[in-house]
């Protein structure tokens, strides 16, 4: 096979040095042995193989860093952690992580990274490549690392085991938070709040709360997005599309979570505890509405007045239009601002038509006239004193 590689190349002559020219690619060494190595790349041979498992590589310098996986040998330490590595090349891109170097910047966007596979993954989000493709679904994507992760949707597969419970994951940096909900580590800080995240996904998505930019804008319509996702879903509502489909009852949805939050009514899975008295809910929704409703008087939302419902509250800020009908009650001397003069009168009004119900209450009104002369409303004040119940106000 080597005399056959070797007829492959062609010489070219220089003034200065002899070259060698690959006749598959038009590659030029200056070095035989070079060339010699990079044929195989063409040809796939690979000629050295380990003794001890069944891989072979087409470089002996390969097969020698290979065997200290079987031999155990580290022999690259870390001057700063201590931290040992088979291979030099290792050691070197650690290292960055201690001094912070990142020399490989993206031409497009300036963002940096520490290694040059992470800036050519990278690079990809700006060409649109995805040349990595699933044979079982035809979705394709930008690395193989990612390839290797969704084949496990369709093989169920998940060999990252949580050491100290049951569960189990089929993507490595899932079992890594996980475990910080036994550890309750929380890595990522952020610097304009302090709040702290165990997951860097969730960190990046705080991160834009603090940033006023939406840059993903809807083309049918004025809606704009902090996150290339929520546009992703957005988009949906025009176009209609729901992709994700239940085997058990043929419902579709447009996002893959609320397919999964519905396969729980089928199989009866019921993953979101209380914590307060232990109740379960197929859906995190489910428990959000039972923790206001059962577990915090009722009154969770709050306005002067308080209501279990968001969509209550908000119905009740548009009908008293807060910003023109100011009121305040206070519930222990019962005082009640009012900013316009007929809802005093209203309020007066309700007092009498109620005064046998109230337990003798002693209504003193007092008028504080503010002087108008644009026709605008008079603020009035009027201290209800005595022991009393609280009064409903009809506007």
């Amino acid at each position: 096979m080597i005399e056959q590689l070797k007829n492959n190349i062609s010489n070219m002559d220089t003034t200065e040095n002899k070259t060698y020219q690959c006749s598959d690619c038009d590659k030029v060494f200056f070095h035989n042995s070079k060339l010699i190595i990079h044929l195989r790349t063409h040809t796939g041979e690979k000629p050295y193989q380990c003794s001890q498992c069944d891989k072979a590589y087409s470089q002996n310098c390969q097969l020698k860093l290979h065997l200290r996986t079987h031999s155990g040998e580290r022999p690259y330490q870390c001057s700063y952690c201590g931290k040992a590595f088979s291979m030099n090349s290792t050691l070197v891109i650690h290292l960055r992580t201690h001094t912070g170097e990142k020399p490989y910047e993206c031409s497009y966007c300036h963002t940096a990274f520490s290694q040059h596979h992470y800036l050519k993954i990278h690079m990809r989000t700006h060409t649109g490549e995805k040349p990595y493709r699933c044979t079982q679904c035809n979705k394709s994507f930008s690395s193989n690392g990612h390839l290797r992760d969704h084949l496990r949707t369709h093989t169920g597969e998940k060999p990252y085991q949580c050491r100290l419970c049951d569960k189990a994951y089929s993507h490595q940096r899932k079992l890594v938070n996980h475990m910080r909900t036994h550890t309750g580590e929380k890595p990522y800080q952020c610097s304009h709040c302090n709040k702290a995240f165990s997951d860097n996904s969730n960190y990046l998505c705080h991160l834009l709360t603090h940033n006023e930019a939406k840059p993903f804008k809807c083309s049918y319509c004025d809606k704009a997005y902090k996150l290339r996702n929520d546009l992703k879903v957005h988009l949906k509502t025009h176009t209609g599309v729901k992709p994700y489909q239940c085997s058990q009852c043929d419902k579709k949805f447009a996002i893959n979570s609320r397919l999964r939050e519905h396969m729980m009514t089928h199989s009866g899975e019921r993953p979101f505890i209380c914590s307060l008295c232990d109740k379960s809910f197929s859906q995190n929704t489910q428990l959000n509405k039972h923790l206001r409703t059962q577990h915090t008087d009722g009154k969770s939302y709050k306005c002067d007045n308080n209501f279990t419902e968001k969509q209550t509250t908000e119905k009740h800020i548009k009908i008293n239009d807060i910003s023109l009908k100011e009121y305040k009650m206070n519930c222990d001397n019962l005082t009640i601002n009012l900013n316009f003069a007929n809802f005093k009168e209203k309020h007066i009004e309700t007092e009498r038509k109620y005064s046998d119900i109230l337990i003798e209450p002693k209504l003193e009104v007092k008028q504080e006239h503010i002087k108008s002369n644009t026709g605008k409303p008079i603020e009035q004040t009027v201290e209800v004193k005595g022991e009393t119940s609280h009064i409903v106000i009809n506007t």
